[in-house]
């Protein structure tokens, strides 16, 4: 089974939402892929990604924001994929053939529910694009060094 980390700074938002849409998309593809977030330091997740989420059907019940010491075997992962810019600065090396990944989104804290469903809806578009080609047996998206805009 393909291990995933989608790796943020406060595991609060991003890293959470990808998580969860990067579960459905597997579980729709059929991929074995076993899918965890954490954050550089752990606080709690957003209410208003618990929002965005249910609004896709899909829930964060149960999640809790968490760091690396909290995931079981934290140093083996198949692709380590962070989605900001401090995450990415402060990953730690990983040995072996794990392949690091950095898709950046902007961080929607503060902003209205329309800004949360645009990152929402960016992170679905970049996740499924990995999930499905990893399914299909095609090479995953490349790192992005830009945040993609927000509307």
């Amino acid at each position: 089974m393909t291990r995933v980390l989608i790796l943020c700074t406060h595991n609060s938002a991003r890293s959470q939402m990808a998580e969860a849409l990067t579960r459905e998309a597997a579980r729709r593809a059929g991929a074995a892929l076993e899918v965890h977030s954490a954050g550089t330091e752990a606080t709690r997740v957003k209410d208003e990604a618990r929002t965005v989420m249910a609004e896709r059907g899909l829930s964060l019940d149960g999640h809790r924001s968490k760091t690396l010491h909290d995931l079981p075997d934290p140093q083996r992962f198949d692709y380590v994929i962070t989605v900001c810019d401090s995450a990415a600065e402060a990953c730690p090396v990983y040995p072996g053939p794990t392949i690091r990944l950095h898709y950046p989104f902007v961080d929607p804290s503060g902003g209205s529910l329309e800004r949360w469903r645009a990152v929402r809806d960016q992170i679905e578009t970049q996740f499924t694009a990995f999930v499905e080609a990893l399914a299909g047996g095609r090479p995953v998206p490349p790192s992005s060094t830009q945040s993609p805009a927000v509307a």
